[in-house]
C-alpha cells in the first residue's frame, strides 16, 4: 500500500533518477480563503510543483518575511483554524502530490501532538516541517513528535543552517524522514535577487554526513534561480514568490493564473538545472 510519506520518498527518488531536483511550493492555508488557498495550491501542482508545503497560520512567526506575514495575518483575521489547515491538506493531497504542513510548534502542542498526527494521516498528509523544533526537543514518547511520527509513519523535516555545526547537521539528518531542509540564508524568508553563496556550501556539508535528499529554501523567486539551486540541491523550495503572486493579483482568479504560470517557470528551472 502506498502511503503519503512513501509517495514523498517515491517523488524524491523519481526526480533523482531523472537527474533533476524536485520543486516544493509553499502557500499558507486560509488565504485568500480556505477554498481559495486550496485552489491556489492545486494550481501550483497543475503548473509543475512536485511537493506542496502548506503553512499553518501562526501569530508569532520567527522565520516569515513581510510577504508571507501579510498573507498569514489575513488568514488569521478571517479565522483560519488548525482544522481548516487539515481541510486544506485533504484537498491538496487529493491531487496525488505529497503534501506537508510547515508549522511552528506551539499550535501543534495546543492541538495535541498525537491528535494532529492522526488527523494528518486521515487527511492524506505526508508529514511536517518544523522550523522552530529541533530533534533533541522533539521527544520520543507517544505524545511527542518523534514518538507520534514513528507511530503514524509521518515524515519529519528538520532544518539546518549555515551556522549549524557538523555534529548538529549529522544529528538532524539522522532524525529527518523525507528530506533535510537547508535554510540557505540566515534570517527571515523573502524573495531575493540572487541565491546565497552559502547554499551550495551547506548542501555539501550535509551530503558529507548523509545521503538523504537535501532541499534548499529561502530566496528563490524565478526559474533561473531555481535552475541555479537545482544544479547542486535535491529540491528547490519556493514560498514568498508564490505568496506574492496571490497577494498582487487583482482577483482570486487572476491569482490562480499567476501561481500556475510561476510554477511552470520554476518547474522548467529545476529541470534544466543539471
Amino acid at each position: 500500500m502506498t502511503t503519503p510519506v512513501s509517495r514523498l520518498d517515491d517523488t524524491l527518488a523519481a526526480a533523482r533518477a531523472e537527474n533533476r531536483a524536485v520543486l516544493v511550493g509553499y502557500l499558507p492555508a486560509g488565504y485568500p480563503s480556505v477554498q481559495g488557498g486550496i485552489d491556489a495550491m492545486v494550481a501550483m501542482v497543475r503548473g509543475g510543483v512536485d511537493v506542496v508545503e502548506i503553512g499553518l497560520p501562526y501569530s508569532d512567526p520567527l522565520m516569515d518575511g513581510p510577504v508571507i506575514q501579510r498573507a498569514v495575518e489575513a488568514a488569521l483575521q478571517r479565522g483560519t483554524t488548525t482544522d481548516d489547515v487539515l481541510t486544506t491538506v485533504r484537498g491538496v493531497a487529493a491531487t496525488g502530490a505529497p503534501t506537508l504542513v510547515m508549522t511552528y510548534w506551539n499550535p501543534i502542542e495546543r492541538y495535541g501532538v498525537r491528535r494532529f498526527a492522526d488527523a494528518m494521516v486521515e487527511a492524506g498528509g505526508a508529514g511536517l516541517i518544523t522550523p522552530d523544533l529541533t530533534p533533541d526537543e522533539a521527544g520520543t514518547e507517544p505524545s511527542d513528535w518523534l514518538g507520534a511520527s514513528d507511530a503514524t509513519g509521518l515524515g519529519r523535516v528538520f532544518l539546518v543552517a549555515p551556522s549549524s555545526t557538523e555534529d548538529r547537521i549529522r544529528w538532524t539528518a539522522e532524525q529527518c524522514r523525507g528530506f533535510i531542509y537547508a535554510a540557505s540564508t540566515m534570517g527571515v524568508t523573502g524573495t531575493r535577487t540572487s541565491v546565497s553563496d552559502a547554499a551550495g556550501t551547506l548542501v555539501r556539508r550535509v551530503r558529507a554526513v548523509s545521503d538523504r535528499p537535501v532541499c534548499v529554501g529561502l530566496g528563490v523567486s524565478n526559474g533561473d534561480q531555481a535552475a541555479e539551486v537545482a544544479a547542486f540541491a535535491d529540491g528547490v523550495i519556493v514560498g514568498s514568490a508564490f505568496v506574492r503572486a496571490v497577494l498582487d493579483a487583482a482577483s482570486p482568479e487572476e491569482g490562480l493564473v499567476a501561481v500556475e504560470k510561476l510554477a511552470a517557470d520554476l518547474a522548467d528551472g529545476v529541470r534544466r538545472g543539471r
